[in-house]
């Protein structure tokens, strides 16, 4: 009994560890959709970090999934960068999206200067996200957005096709998009188990 006396003493006084695993801190980047937020480890896009956008076709919604996040940071005077995107960019979309177009961004560039650009715009800490479309990214080349990000501070976004989900990837964070039904899968996130079941997802709404 004694015994049992002294634990508690030292479990009240604070000096036994109780176990308790430590919640990772709320993400200052949150993505705009709530279910998306709470299915991951810190409630929004991992900071400083590549997050990998898997589709198997364009105009599956993958710019819808970011509008949110891109009209919040160019509210806040934050620089959007899109990186050889493969179409023109509609203005008023993106304007009715909420997005200040005067902090919107468009280097057009061949495949491996699109690289080179994407990385030189992360690592120079002057912009609040950046967005590249890599067809032919390898490991290596991933590699390099991922730090360029954390070296810069900075939120990058790669978009890529579906069937890259079989080879491994350095990025935090891979979230595929898929239209039939429309909803997001989480395949890989820092800090966490990737959330099995799929997620509802409707662009435009």
């Amino acid at each position: 009994m004694g015994a049992v006396v002294a634990l508690e003493t030292l479990f009240n006084a604070g000096r036994v560890w109780k176990g308790r695993p430590t919640a990772p801190a709320a993400s200052p980047q949150p993505t705009g959709h709530a279910m998306l937020d709470a299915a991951l480890p810190s409630g929004g896009w991992p900071e400083a970090a590549l997050t990998e956008i898997l589709i198997a076709a364009q105009g599956v919604g993958e710019l819808q999934l970011l509008w949110p996040t891109l009209a919040r940071l160019s509210a806040a005077g934050e620089r959007i960068v899109l990186v050889a995107p493969p179409h023109v960019p509609y203005p008023q979309a993106w304007q009715s999206a909420g997005v200040d177009l005067r902090q919107l961004s468009v280097i057009q560039a061949g495949e491996r200067d699109a690289l080179w650009a994407a990385e030189q715009c992360l690592r120079s800490g002057s912009c609040g996200a950046v967005l590249c479309w890599p067809q032919q990214a390898d490991d290596r080349a991933l590699r390099r957005l991922q730090v360029a990000a954390e070296t810069g501070q900075t939120l990058a976004f790669a978009y890529r096709p579906l069937k890259e989900a079989i080879n491994p990837s350095p990025a935090a964070l891979r979230i595929a998009v898929e239209a039939r039904p429309a909803q997001l899968r989480i395949l890989k996130c820092r800090g966490g188990l990737a959330h099995a079941a799929p997620i509802a997802f409707a662009p435009g709404h």
